[in-house]
């Protein structure tokens, strides 16, 4: 419909935009894939996926240094990951990346055939919407960090935005300010935990894209559409946490869960 050029342009919009935005890039894209016939395939979201890593990279290289940093020395002295910024913020990376990781491998069958379902995606949506007014109503905290508990936690909820609608950012920044971590604190302890979990399905859809076609030019179009709109995505959400304003993407969200659900039940299977 749009050529192969036009589809990787807006799939990568798609992918930069809700990538970061409250809003769920899996279930944003499956719906775009339903309703538009576009289709890029593991290789091609390889390469959006590499797009949006290196927004994040970009926009954050600053935090990322100081918890690599931190995190390295602290395998040297491990009191660090107590003593310094950086070691604790490795330390809520690394506890919540191990139930990430569970929750996802535990999902991952079923979800292959969730993204083929709008009722199954509009419910995902719901998710996200509860998530964001929670979070609306959530007490401001101060907190830097959230306890070894509160890692866990979000490392639950950031693994079970596999589930197509399921905003990741918005389930873990959601979660984190109900545990009493200051705004501008949660929105960069999800960037930070979303790099492993970001890289893992980079690594995941390589190893089982390996020996398949592969239109190299489109998908750089994507990718380089992905990175632009992502490092906006990621500017705009910190300014919009830090405002107190991150329910109000809920707006959004809402609507387009009764839309989804919707089209789901007029559209059986």
């Amino acid at each position: 419909m749009f050529g192969p050029f036009g589809e990787a342009a807006i799939l990568g919009i798609v992918q930069g935009l809700t990538e970061f935005l409250p809003v769920s890039s899996d279930g944003h894209l499956a719906l775009a894939e339903i309703l538009f016939k576009m289709k890029g395939g593991l290789a091609f979201n390889v390469v959006l996926h590499a797009g949006t890593l290196l927004a994040t990279l970009i926009v954050l290289r600053a935090e990322i240094g100081r918890a690599l940093g931190g995190g390295l020395s602290a395998l040297l002295k491990p009191r660090r990951f107590r003593d310094t910024a950086g070691g604790r913020d490795a330390l809520v990376v690394v506890l919540a990346s191990v139930p990430t990781a569970l929750v996802g491998v535990f999902l991952r069958q079923p979800v292959e055939r969730w993204t083929e379902s709008p009722l199954a995606i509009g419910l995902g949506f719901l998710g996200t919407t509860a998530a964001l007014v929670l979070a609306h109503f959530s007490l401001r905290g101060d907190r830097e960090q959230p306890s070894l508990g509160g890692a866990l936690l979000l490392g639950v909820a950031q693994g079970l935005a596999v589930l197509p609608g399921l905003s990741r950012s918005g389930s873990t920044i959601a979660v984190a300010l109900w545990l009493g971590v200051r705004p501008q604190r949660a929105f960069e302890l999800s960037m930070l935990m979303s790099l492993p979990a970001i890289a893992g399905a980079i690594v995941l859809e390589a190893r089982e894209a390996l020996g398949s076609p592969f239109p190299w030019v489109p998908a750089l179009v994507g990718a380089g559409a992905a990175l632009a709109t992502g490092v906006l995505a990621l500017r705009a959400l910190r300014g919009v946490v830090a405002r107190g304003h991150f329910g109000w993407f809920a707006f959004w969200v809402g609507p387009l869960s009764l839309a989804t659900m919707a089209m789901g039940l007029a559209w059986p299977p």
